[in-house]
């Protein structure tokens, strides 16, 4: 028999790790109770739902939990804010069944633990179909918080680890066949959708490195390039054949169109930073010493828009994932935008 409302959300709670100092009141009362301290707050929020952003038995339901928050940290990392407090709202059908939604939870908790986040409320409500929303607190350390508005003429533009692994991915869960692909390589890719990782140390060694702008990357490289670009009212030109991709791109994308899949496919949730030339090396260093790559691929200039340039000639228009148009050439159809103060 299905637990009732109260004692699934009781169910839920006890799967999550114990919350952190900020936190004097936490989840089962009305509202949470935190004690952020000095310093700026930076809050974002962010939803995917069953059949736009995920589909199941595809995804299995672990696999959402962690997205769901993943998705919503990565924001946190493009304002170089250190995770502090996320808020769950969990929908489901009434006819799903409690280890689902339990499972879910479990790939909540395991984002919140490795990521040190405290899940401090949320709530349990009846939906047509699986979504869960979250909102994410993030608090300034060091370095001030970022935001998309600072890139200046003469900026670098570099980008964190490899990007098309997602977008391989989804093509991968649809039934798409890789021959030749590795098991090793098959996981890797899978992990992009399954289990992304959102550049929270990256984002701050950046901000602490001189980045003058960045953005984390959900809806594809030309589309998130191009939100800097206005934000900041300059022009970022980005030579494709320098951005990094994903091994195991290849193998799944036989059209030939790999450059393409990396540069509009999305959820990638990579960095996309603007920081001076001088301070390259430095950025380079810091984002280093976390495991990951930052490689320059393009720079700023006096303008508007964004030059997505093809190997050989030719440039591609910088499109991306939009909710309300659906997909984007290039992509399998899904996106994650977000929207949130900082």
């Amino acid at each position: 028999m299905a637990r009732g409302e109260f004692d699934l959300i009781a169910a839920i709670t006890e799967r999550l790790p114990a919350t952190g100092p900020k936190v004097r009141v936490g989840s089962g009362d009305d509202a949470a109770v935190i004690e952020p301290g000095d310093g700026a707050a930076a809050v974002t929020v962010d939803a995917i739902v069953e059949g736009v952003h995920f589909t199941l038995p595809e995804f299995p339901p672990e696999a959402v939990g962690r997205k769901g928050l993943a998705a919503t940290l990565s924001d946190l990392a493009a304002m170089a804010a250190t995770a502090g407090e996320a808020y769950v709202v969990l929908g489901a059908p009434i006819e799903a069944e409690d280890e689902t939604l339990l499972a879910i939870a479990d790939g909540i908790a395991a984002v919140a633990a490795r990521e040190g986040v405290s899940v401090a409320g949320g709530d349990l409500v009846a939906a047509p179909q699986i979504f869960l929303a979250a909102t994410a607190v993030g608090y300034e350390h060091g370095a001030p918080l970022l935001t998309r508005a600072g890139a200046r003429a003469g900026d670098l533009v570099g980008i964190t680890g490899e990007l098309g692994g997602a977008a391989a991915a989804l093509g991968l869960l649809s039934g798409t066949k890789a021959e030749g692909i590795s098991p090793e390589r098959r996981d890797a890719l899978l992990a992009r959708q399954l289990d992304p990782r959102p550049r929270l140390a990256a984002g701050r060694a950046l901000a602490e490195a001189g980045a003058t702008s960045m953005i984390d990357l959900s809806d594809g490289l030309g589309a998130d390039a191009g939100h800097i670009a206005t934000a900041s009212r300059r022009r970022i030109e980005i030579e494709l054949d320098r951005v990094p991709l994903a091994e195991g791109v290849a193998e799944v994308d036989r059209r030939g169109g790999v450059v393409e899949l990396a540069a509009l496919g999305g959820e990638d949730f990579e960095l996309l930073a603007t920081l001076p030339p001088e301070r390259l090396d430095e950025a380079r260093s810091a984002v280093g010493a976390g495991g990951l790559e930052l490689t320059e691929i393009g720079y700023v200039t006096d303008g508007e828009g964004v030059s997505l340039r093809l190997p050989g000639g030719g440039e591609l228009e910088p499109v991306g994932f939009d909710q309300r148009r659906g997909s984007r050439s290039g992509s399998a159809g899904s996106g994650s935008g977000s929207s949130g103060a900082g």
